[in-house]
């Protein structure tokens, strides 16, 4: 067979089609081999897998037989990205939620799954298994590949897409980076906004102490004993009491300034030849970031009446986020002519700190309030792998490959404040510690993951290419997720009336300790709902063979088999008596895959697959541990009733490359899923909770369109040129509920009831958007790497959460967000310069989730997201 040029990091599969125009097809310019092209055409190559000779098709798709969607490092530079999730954002058939959940084809973000150089990650957050892509800055990662379609080598646990992040690897020359930059928001930076104290180091995301639990209440709490008067004398409650941290962290301060974003970064590398052909080198990342939001909004509640919706909770509410993120990344990598061996470590800590104050009606209340809250979210990812890749032969016809890493995650939210004032007839808002509830609690989660694996590919030596694969993978992940509330009570039922006007670090002193108008009590949730501890074990073995079956047939059949064991066992924090927990999720699967490409000419094919794979219910959904969701008041509770899903994938793709970077795709695909799990709402009494079922059945279709073409302009404006890229996916869902099913609900106790009850026939799936659409319009300079891109991206509405029973389901429009991204080079004596400047949401859109019925609208959660400005220097040495 013979091979094209290599044209790695040739394409960002984020553009698409809305309208093609076949004639940009003809392009003379576009259609001509450079002579260089034309003599390593002319030269065979050896390679470890199979290819097909291709004028323009991508090194990355040229050897996959799935489809495939690929951020090389130079489309994460052109599009300004921060994070792997804003990267994502621009592929085809993606969305993104709350910033950094990624939804693939209309699939929330329990469908798909995330790896890190082909090992799985753990996550940090106590409502997900699957880790958040905000947490991956840009500067660690060299690319990011998107599986669509399913082959036998990977995870079993497959739905929308699999997502593997590449870092950054050993470079081939020395070099050394180092740049600064600072930005702000229209709706934030200058302006006043709400903030507390903290600690001194809090600008770094990391916590001095003052939230540290010390004293008498780590004593209480290593007790094991519920911390009330049941269990303490008067004494050793005030003691515990008084341990409490007050006024940095209770105290709300309103700022006229709030401070401008920051970041720096730095990376440098090295690599080393010795004897003939051996290589060893070394790279090192580190960066800074700091940015400060404030949201300026609405929050409302409502009930239907008379076919439509009314407002009964209305708030006004304004809150400042400080985020906060240190990472780096150290990889060594050693290279001796088919060996590779190489160690790398990435650390991520990211923290959120946020100041909140609403005020409004409540209904329940029957009176005007005020909720003040206090937040500190410290998440921490520290992922090492070691990983080998090993030829043997004289063309390397046997390739080993093998990894094993070991990854730790953790949230912890010390002190996570609340206090609720009413307002009285003189206009004035009061808290007497008694009707109106204040809480303090403290939440962490542990999540570890050990992974091996290995993969050995055998190219027999026959007249036509035709390669074996095999391995396997086993994965432990463990988590540990607790969380303990306590409030100030009212010792005698109600405080006098110029106590309950103090400001909250008087209300909450010593002294009103000490003089026993309050007093301490946990409200710890008993029975498991206050911690667990979770298990998934997997174990898979697969095979796979690849042949290039005619000239221009390639086609790749497998199976995988994958045994899996999943536990969450709830918790009595203060019992000795062990909890029963749903019974273990025990099963194991066998899992087709079969893709097929057909070379139509050197520059087209089509691609054909169709796979079975599973979904497992995230720990969240099975654990009956309780959780606050402080964007919604929504509390979440999981249900251990569920079980796996099981999923039929088609796939269809016309690929048509004509001329380098330059592309058109159209695809299709069909989902049927059995036994989805999807969310319903409901109330317990004044609680509104949101919990999980199985529905019976459910289908997505869906239709995803892709052209980049890139003109080479002349003039004053030669050497550089113009980039048009555009995407759209179209999908549709469909949940089917008939007559006999039924599912489990959480408060069945694992009974079944009618499924039609509790689930809508017919109800389009969470998460899914009927229309996406991306495009980039600008010009850029190959050579010097200046350029100047506009980035549009729209999103059709899509449900972010089911209604209470009789209620419409919760809506959320992403609407057109545009965004300019410029970068000009320079030189400075030796030095090469980047200056970048980024603009986003030029247009000023809004978020916006909200409820409708009857003509009216309620805006459950609505706010200014404002236009985001930065400016960043880079030099190179």
């Amino acid at each position: 067979m013979k091979r094209p040029l290599s044209r790695s990091g040739l394409f960002l599969a984020i553009s698409a089609l809305l309208a093609c125009n076949a004639a940009l097809a003809q392009d003379p310019q576009a259609s001509q081999a450079q002579p260089q092209q034309a003599q390593d055409k002319d030269e065979p190559t050896q390679l470890d897998s199979v290819v097909v000779t291709s004028e323009y098709i991508p090194e990355p798709l040229l050897q996959s037989s799935a489809v495939i969607s690929v951020v090389t490092r130079e489309d994460l530079q052109r599009g300004g990205d921060d994070n792997a999730a804003q990267a994502l954002t621009r592929v085809s058939g993606l969305a993104i939620a709350e910033g950094r959940y990624v939804y693939v084809r209309g699939l929330n973000e329990r469908y798909s799954s995330a790896q890190l150089n082909g090992s799985p990650l753990p996550s940090p957050e106590p409502l997900k298994r699957v880790v958040p892509l905000d947490l991956f800055p840009s500067n660690v990662l060299q690319g990011v590949d998107v599986q669509k379609t399913y082959s036998a080598r990977y995870p079993g646990e497959f739905g929308g897409g699999l997502i593997n992040l590449q870092p950054v690897t050993v470079p081939e020359t020395p070099f050394l980076t180092l740049s600064v930059g600072g930005g702000g928001n229209s709706e934030t930076t200058s302006l006043p906004g709400l903030t507390h104290y903290g600690s001194d180091s809090d600008f770094f995301g990391y916590d001095d102490g003052t939230r540290k639990v010390d004293g008498a209440l780590a004593e209480a709490m290593a007790s094991g004993k519920r911390i009330d008067a049941g269990e303490f004398s008067d004494s050793q409650l005030k003691s515990i009491a008084r341990s409490f941290v007050n006024a940095p962290l209770n105290l709300l301060q309103q700022t006229d300034d709030i401070d401008p974003d920051f970041k720096a970064e730095g990376s440098i590398g090295r690599s080393v030849e010795f004897g003939d052909d051996a290589k060893v080198g070394f790279i090192a990342v580190a960066g800074l970031r700091n940015s400060w939001r404030t949201k300026d909004g609405v929050q409302q509640e409502g009930t239907v009446e008379n076919g439509a919706i009314a407002v009964k909770t209305d708030y006004d509410y304004l809150a400042t986020e400080n985020n906060a993120t240190v990472n780096g990344l150290v990889d060594f990598g050693f290279e001796s002519g088919k060996h590779k061996v190489g160690l790398t470590t990435m650390y991520v800590h990211d923290t959120s700190k946020e100041t909140r104050s609403r005020e409004g009606y409540d209904d329940l209340a029957g009176r005007n309030v005020r909720d003040d809250t206090t937040y500190w979210y410290e998440r921490e990812l520290v992922n090492t792998q070691l990983s080998g890749s090993h030829g043997f032969g004289e063309y390397g016809e046997v390739l080993l490959e093998w990894r094993a890493a070991h990854a730790t995650a953790s949230r912890e939210a010390p002190y996570e404040k609340g206090i609720r004032y009413e307002k009285t007839g003189e206009g004035r808002y009061e808290h007497d510690a008694s009707q109106q509830q204040n809480y303090t609690r403290f939440s962490n989660v542990d999540d570890t993951i050990d992974s091996y694996g290995a993969d050995l590919t055998w190219t027999l030596p026959t007249e036509r290419s035709f390669t074996l694969r095999g391995g396997f993978a086993m994965l432990d992940n463990q988590r540990d997720a607790i969380s303990r509330e306590f409030r100030f009570l009212a010792l005698n039922g109600s405080l006098p009336a110029n106590v309950r006007l103090e400001r909250v670090d008087y209300l909450l002193s010593h002294y009103n300790i000490d003089t026993g108008l309050l007093t301490l009590r946990e409200t710890t949730g008993a029975d498991g709902a206050a911690a667990y501890d979770a298990t998934l074990e997997t174990s898979a073995l697969y095979v796979e063979a690849e042949s290039q079956l005619l000239d221009n047939l390639r086609v790749t059949a497998g199976v995988r088999y994958e045994d899996a064991t999943q536990s969450v066992s709830p918790i009595d924090l203060f019992g000795d008596q062990p909890l029963t927990g749903a019974t273990p999720l025990e099963n194991d699967y066998f899992l087709p895959a079969l893709t097929a490409t057909w070379t139509l000419s050197d520059n087209m094919q089509l691609r054909l697959g169709a796979s079975k794979t599973i979904a497992r219910p995230q720990f969240r959904e099975l654990a009956p541990q309780q959780y606050l969701d402080i964007d919604t008041d929504r509390v979440l509770i999981g249900n251990p009733y569920l079980v796996d899903s099981e999923l039929l994938n088609l796939d269809a793709r016309f690929e048509w490359y004509f001329g380098e970077a330059q592309y058109f795709t159209a695809g299709v695909f069909y989902k049927d899923i059995d036994r989805p799990v999807e969310t319903v709402v409901n109330e317990a009494g004044a609680t509104v909770q949101q919990t999980f079922l199985n529905a019976p059945r459910a289908t997505l279709t869906g239709v995803e369109l892709d052209y980049k073409k890139l003109y080479d302009l002349g003039g004053w404006l030669d050497g550089n040129r113009l980039v048009i890229g555009v995407n759209y996916t179209w999908s549709d869902s469909e949940v089917i509920v008939e007559a006999d099913d039924v599912t489990f609900p959480l408060g069945g106790n694992g009974q079944p009831r009618p499924a039609a009850e509790l689930i809508r026939d017919g109800s389009q799936m969470q998460g899914q958007s009927d229309h996406l659409t991306n495009l980039q319009f600008g010009i850029e300079n190959p050579i010097s790497g200046s350029q100047a891109i506009l980035l549009v991206g729209y999103g059709s509405e899509r449900i972010v959460a089911r209604g209470r029973p009789g209620q419409p389901d919760v809506l959320f429009n992403p609407g057109t967000n545009v965004d300019f991204v410029a970068r000009k080079a320079m030189k400075w004596g030796d030095t090469k310069l980047t200056l970048s400047f980024e603009a986003r949401n030029l247009l000023g859109e809004e978020y916006h989730e909200y409820q409708e019925a009857g003509g009216n609208v309620l805006d459950v959660n609505r706010y200014d997201l404002g236009q985001s400005y930065s400016l960043t220097l880079s030099a190179s040495f």
